[in-house]
């Protein structure tokens, strides 16, 4: 085993171990921060210095895209005008280790000045933030996994984890399901999967269409423009979809004894394919159905069989439902 593996074995063993410990320990602080934060009208303003700012940065965040509205306010831009974003049904969740950061410390009375709900963060149950939160979480770390005990490192990861914590809480609090994380996640996998509908990307315009007398060799040129890989025959009295010939049906019609260019298209091509009828179906349903009739692509129909769109299975893929 390298030097190296063995340092990266020993700092994720002793973080892993501090987290434990805090797990261990906690008290009900998180309960009431959770309970106040539930009950508050406003947003979560995070804040914090340095490494503290980062992690509270990413606290944020995932606070917001769990249901909490939170947004992350640097302490050095409050100062210059910024603590006008903090409103009085706002609960602040400050971040500092030390609780003594200089920044953090000089907005706080001003904070509190609003009547605005203080959570603080810190390992020093004295410290400034301490003293003027209404909560306060503790930071319990005994060793930071920087050689020099030095460089934030246990310390960042247990803020972070505890502001996971935090967000799952609230999750459970609130009844947070799945559609409502993909609301927040629209562009996500989870979002597309639960919101995009076929009607949503089928394709509508232009599509290679022709009638059912017509020739193999007219039907291949509009194979050829419609750029599909197919085209859709449907039949002349009815204008209904009759048929599907597909590039894969041309192969196999090559192959025939007697084959002829000048033969009726409708000849070599599949007889009622499968259609979707619900285009408000989801696109992963449609991305299912192709699989389980192992097709490459489907039409999309009206009620009356009246072709209303086209949807080919790279277009699902494309949008990353596997």
């Amino acid at each position: 085993m390298s030097e190296f593996i063995k340092i990266a074995q020993d700092v994720l063993r002793l973080e892993a171990n501090e987290l434990l410990q805090n797990a261990q320990n906690l008290d009900d602080s998180i309960e009431k921060a959770v309970n106040l934060i539930y009950a508050t009208k406003g947003k979560v303003v995070v804040t914090g210095v340095g490494k503290s700012g980062h992690i509270g940065a990413k606290i944020a965040a995932t606070l917001a895209s769990t249901g909490t509205s939170s947004f992350f306010l640097h302490p050095t831009e409050a100062m210059h005008g910024d603590l006008g974003m903090i409103g009085i049904d706002d609960v602040v969740l400050a971040i500092s280790f030390s609780g003594e950061s200089d920044e953090l410390s000089k907005i706080l009375p001003h904070i509190k000045r609003f009547g605005v709900k203080i959570i603080g963060m810190t390992r020093d149950k004295n410290s400034t933030l301490a003293s003027f939160s209404d909560i306060v979480i503790m930071l319990n770390i005994k060793q930071e996994a920087c050689p020099l005990n030095a460089a934030p490192t246990s310390s960042t990861t247990l803020t972070l984890a505890l502001g996971d914590a935090l967000a799952v809480c609230l999750m459970k609090k609130r009844n947070f399901k799945v559609e409502d994380f993909a609301n927040f996640h629209p562009g996500g996998s989870l979002g597309k999967r639960l919101f995009v509908k076929v009607k949503d990307i089928m394709l509508t315009n232009n599509l290679p269409i022709v009638s059912d007398d017509v020739s193999l060799k007219i039907a291949i040129n509009a194979m050829t423009h419609g750029k599909l890989g197919s085209v859709l025959i449907t039949n002349k009295q009815t204008n209904t979809l009759a048929a599907l010939l597909s590039d894969g049906d041309l192969r196999r019609a090559l192959g025939s004894e007697s084959f002829s260019i000048d033969d009726v298209a409708l000849k070599y091509a599949t007889k009622n394919p499968r259609v979707i009828t619900d285009n408000s179906m989801l696109a992963i349903d449609a991305l299912k159905l192709l699989e389980t009739y192992k097709i490459q692509s489907i039409v999309i129909c009206d009620d009356e069989n009246k072709i209303k769109g086209y949807l080919h299975i790279h277009q699902l893929l494309e949008l990353g439902l596997k």
